[in-house]
């Protein structure tokens, strides 16, 4: 069997199409995968707030929904778990953010 010079280019082009996607697939899945862990974290800080102080101020949910930081989001989680209001939270504080 002889292969031709424009089937090797052609099967050429073809794997590496298929590894852009697959590389592409596996970006699109890392970034859902971190929003959704944002989202998770961002939820979990609002209940606990919500458990804890009954209500929160829409301000609050507001300033949760600017941050982009998993991290950030978890010492504000960790913050909620012991403030008796949200005056005492940090939101402000950008050294994680």
């Amino acid at each position: 069997m002889v292969i031709t010079w424009e089937e090797t280019i052609a099967e050429s082009e073809a794997r590496g199409e298929a590894r852009g996607e697959a590389r592409g697939e596996a970006r699109g899945e890392a970034r859902g995968e971190a929003r959704g862990l944002l989202e998770a974290t961002r939820n979990s800080v609002l209940r606990v707030l919500q458990r804890r102080l009954a209500s929160v101020p829409p301000y609050v949910r507001e300033k949760l929904d600017a941050i982009r930081s998993v991290e950030r989001l978890e010492e504000i989680l960790d913050q909620a778990l012991t403030v008796s209001s949200v005056d005492e939270l940090r939101l402000d504080d950008e050294t994680s953010n």
